[in-house]
Order: C-alpha cells, then sequence, then structure tokens
C-alpha cells in the first residue's frame, strides 16, 4: 500500500465534523491500465494538450487508489473515462461498466463521441444503467454541435442523466471550449442535466450565468480554489455571492479529478473550506446535491 505521506488522514474526521456519512464526487477518473499509463505520461511531460504538465499525486495501481477513497470516505464515484477519437466509446464503455460491477461504490459511468452508431451505443449504455456520462471537449476536439450527437443529447434530457462536460480550456485552450458550444446545445435540450467541470474555470463568468440559467445545469468543483488553480486561474472574488447561492440551490457539486491532481485529495477540501461559506454550503457540496444528481 502506498505510504502514508499525505494529510488525508485526516478527512474522514472533517466530512465527520459536519455531520455528513462520507463525501460524494463526481468527477474522479479509473481507465484500462495501458490508456492509464498514456494519460499519466502526458500529464507529467506536458504536450500540447496540457501546457508544463505536473507530478500526479495518486499514480499508483488501481486497487490502492480504490482503497485510499474508501479511506477518505467517499461513499461514491464514477469512472470517468472519455473518447478521444472514433471507435473507442464503446469499448471504454464496456471497461467503465464492468469496473463499477466490481467496485460497489462506483457509480456506472460511460462516454460517447460524434460518430456513427453513437446513438446506439448511448442507448445500450443507459437500458444497462449508466448513471453519469463523460465528454471532454478540449482532448476530444470534437464540437458538441456535430449532428451525430443532436438524438443523444435528447436521448440524455429525457433520461435524466447528468453528463459531465470539460467545456472551458483549463489547462489549456483547444478544441470546441468556451461556453458558446455547450450553450447551443442547452438551448435546444433545455433540460439536460450538464455538470460543467472545474467550475468553468477559467472562463468563470460565462458557465457561472449559464448555471444560473438553466434549472439542470451544475458545476463541478475540481481543482478549484487549490492553491494550484489560484495561481493561474484565481476565482474572482465577485463570483462568491452567487457560489453561495448556487451550491444551496444544489447547483454545485464535489468533484476532485482523483488520482491525477498534484496535491493531496485532503487539499480540495480544504480549499472549499477556506471560502468560508457555511457548513450548510459544504453539507450541500460534498454530499446532498450530489446525492440528488445520481
Amino acid at each position: 500500500m502506498a505510504t502514508e505521506r499525505h494529510s488525508d488522514a485526516g478527512v474522514p474526521e472533517w466530512w465527520r465534523r459536519l455531520g455528513l456519512p462520507g463525501l460524494i464526487d463526481l468527477h474522479v477518473h479509473f481507465l484500462p491500465e495501458r490508456m492509464e499509463r498514456r494519460v499519466w505520461h502526458h500529464f507529467r511531460h506536458g504536450g500540447p494538450l496540457m501546457g508544463d504538465g505536473w507530478k500526479i499525486e495518486y499514480e499508483w495501481p488501481a486497487e490502492e487508489r480504490v482503497a485510499r477513497l474508501r479511506a477518505l470516505g467517499v461513499r461514491r464515484f464514477p469512472a470517468l473515462a472519455y473518447a478521444h477519437k472514433p471507435d473507442m466509446a464503446a469499448d471504454l464503455n464496456a471497461w467503465t461498466m464492468e469496473f463499477a460491477r466490481r467496485t460497489p461504490e462506483c457509480i456506472p459511468s460511460a462516454t460517447f463521441y460524434p460518430e456513427s452508431g453513437v446513438v446506439d451505443y448511448v442507448r445500450r449504455a443507459l437500458s444497462e444503467g449508466v448513471r453519469i456520462f463523460k465528454v471532454h471537449l478540449q482532448v476530444g476536439g470534437f464540437d458538441p454541435r456535430a449532428p451525430e450527437l443532436a438524438e443523444v443529447w435528447g436521448l440524455l434530457a429525457d433520461a435524466g442523466v447528468p453528463v459531465v462536460v470539460h467545456a472551458s480550456s483549463i489547462p489549456v485552450p483547444g478544441g470546441y471550449v468556451g461556453a458558446e458550444p455547450i450553450s447551443e446545445v442547452l438551448r435546444e435540450h433545455p433540460a439536460l442535466r450538464v455538470v460543467i467541470a472545474h467550475l468553468g474555470m477559467p472562463e468563470y463568468d460565462a458557465f457561472f450565468e449559464l448555471a444560473a440559467s438553466y434549472d439542470r445545469v451544475a458545476l463541478d468543483t475540481t481543482m478549484a480554489f487549490t492553491d494550484f488553480a489560484e495561481r493561474g486561474m484565481p476565482f474572482p472574488e465577485r463570483l462568491r455571492p452567487a457560489l453561495l447561492d448556487l451550491g444551496l440551490a444544489g447547483k454545485v457539486v464535489l468533484g476532485s479529478d482523483f488520482p491525477t491532481i498534484p496535491y493531496p485529495y485532503a487539499h480540495q477540501l480544504e480549499a472549499l473550506a477556506r471560502l468560508d461559506l457555511g457548513e450548510a454550503w459544504l453539507r450541500a457540496v460534498c454530499w446532498d446535491n450530489g446525492a440528488a444528481m445520481i
């Protein structure tokens, strides 16, 4: 088992003091081993989609990562995989579904890509019990308004299943990022339950406006407010009142990006707590809002 060099040991006491039964983290990644190694290589060494990259805090075997989440008290989490080219989403979905079957805490998750057959495999995933989807517009480099996806968005809107969408230009601009592409999708499918990853950083304002405008659009906290994010993409003080209101309205959920983060998991929680938005806000973000969504 990995050494206890982290500050994570205090996390269970942190959520117990809030009166919570644990944590629900809606932005966690598990991938097939070979794909995971390639992703970690990009994170470590940087590149056109990563900028400088960073050291991964939890570059551990999958069983050790699951054990760490259990020790932290993360009661529910997905294995968010995402397709970045054609002919890979269906296989990834089979893998994530199998991972969820053997990992009781894991929420069945899936992904999709604008390609022939996408409607069929998304419909199949829904029939098999998938409860959350992930798409990455920056890495995937595809337009969410692609005609192949029109029926998919309609299916997901009807199902009420959340879709975690990386739609902002973190860590570097690329693909169809920014609020406008996904906004056009929402104009066509206003009932979509979209979760904007990373609070939409660094385009905070536009994505906060999106969350305020659509009943089923939410934001996840992934990497936001941490020392790492604040150095380059600081959260604007003017949005603190909106952050408080959205969290209490069920529209901000806990996300971490575990395991591909450059700091201990506990730091994400510390970053939320030091916002000083109150215990009711923390309880909503770290448990209630995620529970209602899934």
